[in-house]
């Protein structure tokens, strides 16, 4: 079977994220598909963006057909984001031909958070008679509206509302990365036989072999608190306004009497904020460390005593969530604290640790002295449970297998 995925996002472990269509192409690969990600040339998301010359740039990544449309470079949420999103739908139908000529698809997965590349997917799966796949990632329009605060009113609202209704209407099959979108779905007119739910994931092999080293700079903040007896709590990721990191500075204040550490890991454009608040506060328990190399997150990972996860409180989130960092922390065996108002709560239902109200300070202080108290049996019991229910339910060949698993249930 060929399958064609676009994704304007397309990562790899070369290019960093997103993650995600690499690895379900590479499962597919394995169980002898022939796979063409498509995605554009430059995207927020990656930590490097490829390298192109002329409109189309191809490359072999692990058995995997790359092809890059060139699109604009943008920084922020813009309106230079915006033209990137269009200039990428409007190269997916100029440059047809270039995109099937090798591979006429049987299949065509339309997977890019925004829903606009659905028109261009249709067109190709309608000129080949082919399977028509939808990826839910996030629900746009309705994420831009509750938490964007955007219109409904407002004209880029009333174009991504109109590409949502069509593929609603029009797809073989919603993929849906949350659990509980179809009670949204339902009201623009998806029809319940159509919708299944295939989560993030893990790669077993980057937990499984050998390990990057960690960085000087962690490795001697490492050897220093823990030197002083210090429990040190841990969070990895992106510094945005979603991830609420204003909780964590102040949960620092609140455990200040006691010999416990916060750590947080990564960059975003909310880091300088957060430091310059914990600086003027006096905060000698809040560390901000640059990201670890992806190579090392298992190492830094195991390393910590426990870890936080949180987001902001949203009505949007009754659908469910589905964060690759979380299982990434459950695959470290380390107790988390989860600090999510959620649909679905994995670390409740896999007893991995303790979920306390989103934006709360103070419960996610008293969360972190529940671990902090516990024996390290208890946290270390906590721990493996995580990593079991992950290897259970969320690793790729799975995940990939329950896609393609969909995807035939399709008559021809």
């Amino acid at each position: 079977m060929n399958i064609l995925l676009i994704n304007h996002y397309a990562g790899s472990p070369i290019f960093g994220m997103e993650h995600r269509p690499y690895y379900m192409a590479r499962e597919w690969i394995k169980a002898g598909h022939a796979v063409t990600i498509v995605a554009s040339s430059f995207a927020h998301t990656r930590h490097t963006n490829p390298e192109t010359s002329g409109p189309i740039t191809r490359k072999e990544i692990d058995g995997i057909h790359y092809v890059w449309l060139r699109t604009p470079v943008y920084h922020g949420n813009n309106l230079g984001r915006v033209i990137n999103m269009a200039t990428f739908v409007l190269m997916l139908y100029r440059h047809l031909p270039d995109l099937t000529k090798n591979c006429p698809p049987d299949v065509v997965i339309a997977s890019s958070t925004y829903p606009l590349d659905f028109y261009p997917a249709r067109w190709i799966a309608h000129r080949f008679k082919a399977r028509l796949a939808f990826e839910i990632h996030d629900l746009w329009p309705l994420t831009l509206k509750e938490l964007g605060g955007m219109s409904r009113f407002n004209p880029f609202i009333a174009i991504m509302q109109a590409a949502e209704d069509a593929w609603c209407r029009d797809c073989d099959v919603a993929v849906s990365i949350l659990p509980f979108t179809y009670r949204y779905l339902r009201t623009r007119g998806l029809s319940p036989e159509k919708f299944v739910h295939v989560p993030n994931g893990i790669d077993i092999d980057e937990w499984t072999k050998a390990s990057s080293p960690l960085p000087a700079e962690h490795q001697s903040f490492l050897d220093r608190e823990r030197g002083g007896g210090r429990f040190i709590v841990g969070y990895a990721g992106a510094h945005g306004k979603a991830n609420v990191l204003d909780v964590l500075v102040d949960a620092a204040a609140l455990l200040k009497e006691h010999p416990i550490d916060l750590v947080l890991v990564g960059a975003g454009p909310e880091r300088e904020r957060l430091m310059a608040r914990a600086e003027q506060q006096g905060l000698a328990n809040l560390h901000f460390l640059n990201s670890v190399p992806k190579a090392a997150i298992p190492v830094w990972l195991g390393e910590m005593d426990c870890l936080y996860m949180g987001l902001q409180h949203s009505p949007l989130y009754a659908f469910g969530v589905s964060p690759n960092k979380l299982f990434d922390y459950m695959m470290s065996g380390r107790p988390i604290v989860y600090a999510i108002s959620s649909g679905n709560d994995s670390v409740q239902d896999a007893g991995c640790g303790v979920t306390v109200r989103a934006e709360d300070p103070r419960a996610v202080a008293d969360g972190i002295l529940k671990l902090y108290r516990a024996s390290l049996d208890d946290r270390l019991a906590m721990g493996r449970r995580g990593r079991e229910y992950i290897l259970a339910r969320h690793t790729y060949p799975q995940l990939a297998a329950r896609f393609l698993d969909a995807l035939s249930q399709v008559p021809s």
